[in-house]
């Protein structure tokens, strides 16, 4: 039986000529990644360490990025513990304040990551660099400890279920539609431990930013991981961020898969997560009326170029409704630079939005827009849970930015053909 291309992967990194699902194997890594929240807690665990040492100071990269700038005096030692870390030990990619970025959107900017690499890192949205033909999945900072001493780490080897993407994407429908349709088909536990293996002729219609904020959200449908084939749009990726050398696999063709899944991307709606769960999905027209308070545009899903300049398209010469709270979030500071040179930020704040530096913020209940109770909230973050982003009795509806910036225009949910576009 042949392998998927998650398979060979992970068999090279293994230095094993065949893995199968279910195996248990020890592969080396080419990127440790951390934030500061989740190193903080892998520095006490090294601490016990006989021998503490780092496996490669270019290999890891430790990026401050939920509570940055500091929130409160608790963050701020944290981000003072890493900081003082990675003096210590050389560490070559750390990115704090006037660097920062979401770590998500910052490491394929700054051509950390490449197709074939093996990638762990203490976030569960680390599967996003499967975009780029990586495997790249989330672990608890015990693991992240031990990788960054060792530049090792034991898998359990994934099965896998197979994407198939047809078609063309309409006007206004994004990678975020795609993510969420699917989530809504196979729920949240539906590829538990699996690989989400992306594959079709549909893929050539997707950008970058859409396989990114696609790859981003397997681990809200439980999977290990997401990853797409690596084609000229990768090839082009790669070459203008990075001068890493790559390594293309691709699945063979009697690879097995526990099921395949078709998405025809023309027959795709605007697709918006009820709440508490991300499978909770509808499509825009097919619920009744719902009054948002807040709009959120950013986060590791969304916060990209291209999600800002659908955004802006909208809320160009339009106004943010008088009861909404609209706040946008460019996922890095390369990103705020280019929406600034495009004119994107003047549209944002004459609509009556406003522009955030770089964070996770409000994704995780952190700040730059905690709610109140019973308030509501149209995000184009990645989870939905209760009190996610605030009191327990707060509501977030998670959605593409084409969603969440017409829906702040509105005052309710709502997709850019209410507003005639």
């Amino acid at each position: 039986m042949g392998m998927t291309m998650t398979q060979k992967i992970l068999a090279h990194a293994a230095r094993l000529d065949h893995v199968e699902a279910g195996q248990l194997i020890e592969a080396n890594l080419d990127l440790v990644l951390g934030n500061d929240i989740t190193t903080p807690v892998a520095i006490d665990v090294m601490d016990g360490f006989q021998k503490q040492q780092v496996f490669d100071k270019d290999k890891i990269a430790l990026v401050m990025d939920h509570f940055i700038p500091n929130k409160d005096i608790k963050s701020a030692e944290h981000c003072k513990q890493v900081r003082e870390f990675s003096k210590k030990y050389d560490i070559t990619n750390y990115f704090d304040v006037g660097e920062m970025g979401i770590e998500h959107a910052l490491l394929p900017e700054r051509g950390l990551v490449v197709a074939g690499d093996i990638v762990i890192g203490a976030d569960s949205h680390t599967c996003t660099y499967g975009a780029l033909g990586a495997f790249s999945t989330g672990v608890g900072s015990t693991d992240m400890a031990a990788g960054m001493a060792t530049g090792k780490a034991w898998f359990k080897v994934p099965s896998a279920i197979k994407v198939v993407l047809k078609g063309k994407k309409n006007k206004w429908v994004s990678g975020k539609d795609v993510i969420l349709h699917l989530i809504g088909e196979i729920g949240v536990d539906g590829a538990l431990y699996k690989s989400l293996e992306f594959t079709g002729e549909g893929v050539a219609d997707l950008s970058m930013d859409d396989r990114l904020t696609i790859a981003n959200m397997a681990i809200e449908a439980g999977g290990k991981n997401g990853i797409f084939p690596v084609d000229d749009v990768t090839v082009a990726y790669m070459k203008e961020h990075s001068t890493k050398p790559y390594t293309v696999y691709e699945a063979d063709a009697d690879a097995e898969y526990e099921r395949t899944i078709e998405i025809d991307l023309s027959t795709l709606k605007s697709t918006v997560s009820f709440p508490h769960l991300p499978e909770n999905t509808k499509t825009i027209g097919s619920f009744d009326e719902v009054k948002v308070d807040q709009s959120v545009i950013g986060s590791c899903t969304n916060g990209r170029i291209q999600d800002l300049r659908e955004a802006a398209e909208i809320l160009k010469g339009r106004k943010v409704a008088n009861d909404v709270r609209c706040i946008i979030i460019p996922a890095t500071q390369k990103i705020y630079l280019q929406a600034l040179r495009e004119g994107l930020l003047e549209i944002f704040i004459e609509a009556g939005a406003v522009v955030s530096t770089p964070t996770c913020g409000p994704c995780l209940g952190g700040y730059m827009g905690i709610l109140a109770d019973g308030e509501r909230c149209i995000s184009t973050t990645n989870r939905n849970f209760v009190g996610r982003m605030g009191h327990i009795n707060s509501e977030v509806y998670l959605a593409s930015p084409a969603v969440a910036a017409a829906s702040a225009v509105t005052g309710h949910i709502s997709d850019p053909s209410e507003l005639g576009l």
